[in-house]
């Protein structure tokens, strides 16, 4: 919906972040689904959100929408970008959690859950304090010492 791309093999235009794209339908769906490769939108036939989208929408903004409340747009963009990457870590999180471990890793592991599904939700006072917090440095120091598990 608001990311940003450069006209390129995989778009046939170039958008900002923050603007929505133009085959966006009033249903929020999109208009050239079917047809979008041909028409030069290969990058969407690859791109998953991973539910970031609903969670902000849903849970972040308790159903409201810049559709209804076009002040809204640089707000949900902002609170978007963010939950991707706290989407991406709970995705890194989910794979390491395939492997066999440690007493002590699972209590790692637990708390990185919580601290990337806050148990009241997020909201967008907690997505901007998720910048400072160290999370995501974290979530990758785990991962890089479940090397072990794999070599």
């Amino acid at each position: 919906m608001s990311l940003a791309f450069d006209r390129s093999d995989d778009f046939p235009i170039e958008k900002p972040n923050g603007v929505p794209c133009p085959q966006l339908g009033e249903r929020n769906q999109c208009k050239i689904y079917e047809t979008r490769e041909q028409e030069g939108y290969r990058g969407c036939c690859h791109y998953d959100c991973h539910g970031a989208g609903q969670r902000v929408t849903q849970e972040v903004f308790k159903g409201r929408s810049w559709r209804t409340e076009p002040q809204l747009l640089g707000d949900m963009t902002s609170a978007f970008v963010i939950m991707l990457r706290v989407h991406g870590l709970l995705e890194l999180l989910q794979a390491a959690s395939q492997l066999p471990l440690t007493d002590e890793e699972q209590v790692v592991y637990d708390g990185l859950l919580v601290d990337l599904n806050p148990v009241d939700g997020w909201s967008e006072d907690k997505l901007e304090a998720f910048e400072g917090q160290g999370t995501e440095k974290r979530v990758r120091a785990f991962l890089m010492s479940l090397r072990h598990h794999v070599a």
